[in-house]
């Protein structure tokens, strides 16, 4: 089998990259795709929209023939479950899903255009063609897939609080699915969609597969650790050192050369290759991407950390996203919950528009630097290339930050060097658009 790429080069603010280049569950988008896609198609093709694939020579297109735009997420549970489907049916295939599917209307619609209205069913840009020459001549018809959602809470608001009250939770698909259109679906797909998902997934097994569960029990005598802390739910790479005094939960990832500090606390988590925890830093459904480091009482909540990038003690991150090669300093707070009953709002497409989540972090872009003492309202967007510095009278970050207010700006040669904006001394949009990008009151 056959698959041909399309191509969304649409750069994701904050990151000014496409969404292939972003990281899902410590992988660059187009890798897991292609990690997902690894057992059914051998060669691959890219092009830049659906209608130019009609035009490819015949030996590209004969036989079967898989076609998705790449700013899509789907894990391999869903893809199995289409493509089983799909060839079924003998036809040309779309993929899509029943309106009433929860964690599609709930959590993937908002922000996005990937996902659209095709009768009482939403489609999207994944095909399947039992002959690829057709493609471009017969409709594919939609094969609906039903996302298995399952309801998990993660917060227990107090009956005071102004807006949202009581367990605050996902609806969690044991099959995933998500365009990638704004930073907040960086959030979605690390979290909700994945370490949520794959603890959805390891607890279905535990409740239907009498032998999984006798295995990790098993596990966890032989060890002599707790249930969730056997090496049946804690995956651990090689050359990893983990000291006795940390508590580890799973299902938990941790990759190779990974060194754990004692009194490190981490549950349901992904850990890349060569991270650093140290001591007493807590990590709760979180992805740390490869090279990080955590220094010690650090604490990270719902939060996706992109490779190599490293926050400071005492700060405290709360369903965020952190690009690469970014740095936060000490003693940073990034809320996630409005105290008043607002909707959260982030940019997206030059305005501010609804997350439809009632709880989010901030995000930070590539390649910045953040001082000490901040505290971030929720989703608020620093730029990628923005330093920022402690300042008496800007401790209270409320509205986006955008590149041109970058503290560096007033110190040139001074090392930082930007690596996502054409000119590194100039900004680069004009005074209107910038203070509509600044009003973020939410």
């Amino acid at each position: 089998m056959k698959k041909i790429i399309i191509r969304d080069k649409t750069p994701i603010f904050p990151f000014h990259e496409p969404a292939r280049d972003l990281r899902i569950m410590n992988k660059p988008l187009w890798l897991y795709q292609r990690d997902v896609l690894s057992d059914y198609c051998r060669e691959e093709v890219e092009c830049s929209s659906f209608e130019s694939i009609s035009s490819f020579p015949p030996e590209i297109l004969n036989g079967e023939v898989v076609v998705y735009r790449d700013n899509l997420y789907f894990d391999e549970f869903l893809f199995k479950d289409f493509i089983t489907a799909a060839k079924k049916t003998g036809k040309a295939a779309q993929i899509a899903f029943n309106k009433n599917d929860a964690a599609i209307s709930l959590h993937a619609l908002a922000l996005q255009e990937g996902l659209r209205p095709h009768g009482n069913l939403y489609v999207a840009d994944l095909y399947y063609y039992p002959n690829g020459s057709k493609i471009g001549i017969d409709d594919p018809v939609p094969v609906e897939i039903n996302t298995q959602p399952r309801e998990i809470g993660y917060y227990r608001v107090p009956t005071y609080m102004a807006n949202e009250r009581g367990e605050l939770g996902y609806m969690v698909p044991l099959r995933a699915f998500l365009s990638i259109e704004n930073w907040v679906h960086i959030f979605v797909a690390n979290v909700p969609f994945g370490l949520f998902s794959h603890g959805a997934r390891i607890e279905a097994q535990l409740d239907h597969n009498l032998g999984f569960m006798l295995k990790v029990l098993w596990r966890s005598l032989l060890e002599r650790k707790q249930f969730l802390s056997s090496s049946a739910l804690v995956v651990v790479g090689k050359n990893t050192q983990i000291d006795p005094a940390a508590t580890i939960q799973g299902p938990t990832i941790i990759g190779d050369n990974v060194t754990i500090g004692p009194g490190v606390v981490i549950n349901a988590s992904l850990v890349g290759n060569n991270v650093n925890i140290m001591q007493g830093a807590q990590l709760m459904l979180s992805v740390v991407g490869d090279g990080s480091y955590i220094p010690f009482r650090t604490a990270l909540f719902m939060t996706t950390l992109m490779e190599n990038s490293m926050v400071a003690q005492n700060t405290c991150l709360q369903a965020c996203v952190v690009g690469k090669n970014t740095f936060i300093g000490a003693g940073n707070t990034f809320t996630d919950f409005n105290l008043v009953a607002k909707p959260i709002k982030t940019l997206h497409k030059g305005k501010l528009q609804d997350v439809e989540l009632p709880v989010l972090g901030g995000c930070v872009g590539h390649n910045c630097r953040i001082g000490s003492g901040h505290i971030v309202y929720p989703a608020r967007v620093i730029d990628s290339d923005v330093v920022l510095f402690a300042k008496p009278e800007r401790t209270i970050i409320d509205k986006n930050v955008m590149f041109e207010d970058s503290d560096h700006h007033g110190y040139p040669n001074q090392g930082h060097i930007p690596q996502y904006h054409n000119n590194p001394t100039q900004p680069e949009s004009s005074p209107t658009l910038t203070q509509q990008m600044m009003n973020s009151a939410s």
